[in-house]
C-alpha cells in the first residue's frame, strides 16, 4: 500500500464514520436507540477505526 493509496482509504474511512455517526444520532433523536446503545457504538466504531488505521500504517511501503 502506497502513502496516496492510504490517504484515499483515510478520507473513506472518515466519510464513512461520520455517516455512521449522523445516522446514530438520528436514530437517537427519533428514539430508536437510546443513550447508552449510541455511546457504546460510537466506542465500539471509533475502536475499529484506530484498529484499521494500525493496519494500515503498517502496510505502507516507504
Amino acid at each position: 500500500m502506497t502513502q496516496s493509496q492510504r490517504l484515499k482509504y483515510s478520507i473513506l474511512i472518515s466519510l464513512a464514520v461520520l455517516g455512521i455517526m449522523f445516522g446514530l444520532s438520528w436514530l437517537q433523536n427519533t428514539g430508536v436507540i437510546s443513550e447508552k446503545v449510541f455511546q457504546y457504538i460510537a466506542i465500539g466504531v471509533a475502536v475499529v477505526v484506530v484498529v484499521i488505521n494500525g493496519v494500515m500504517r503498517r502496510k505502507v511501503k516507504p
